[in-house]
């Protein structure tokens, strides 16, 4: 009887040991939680940017109104007989 005793709690100290310690822990369980939590707020960043990448480069397919407007933007594009006004904030550039 007391071997009985001996091999069953040395089972419960194996198995607590695993579920606290081992592969498969609690620990180890919540730390993977936190990671996909982590990983999925990544994923649907980079879905949103993909999502605005498409609009854009649908835009840019579709006619010249797109391709107009990013020049526009990021050339400073000005058509004949239109007139560039650049408006600044009386708080910039004072530091």
């Amino acid at each position: 009887m007391k071997w009985l005793l001996v091999i069953l709690s040395a089972m419960l100290l194996v198995t607590q040991y695993r579920l606290w310690v081992g592969e498969g822990s609690l620990a180890e369980a919540t730390r993977l939680k936190r990671q996909l939590a982590q990983q999925q707020e990544k994923n649907a960043a980079l879905a949103r940017e993909n999502r605005q990448l498409l609009r854009e480069v649908r835009s840019l397919k579709e006619g010249t109104d797109g391709v107009e407007a990013k020049a526009r933007y990021d050339l400073g594009l000005i058509k004949e007989g239109e007139t560039l006004f650049i408006f600044l904030d009386a708080d910039e550039g004072k530091e």
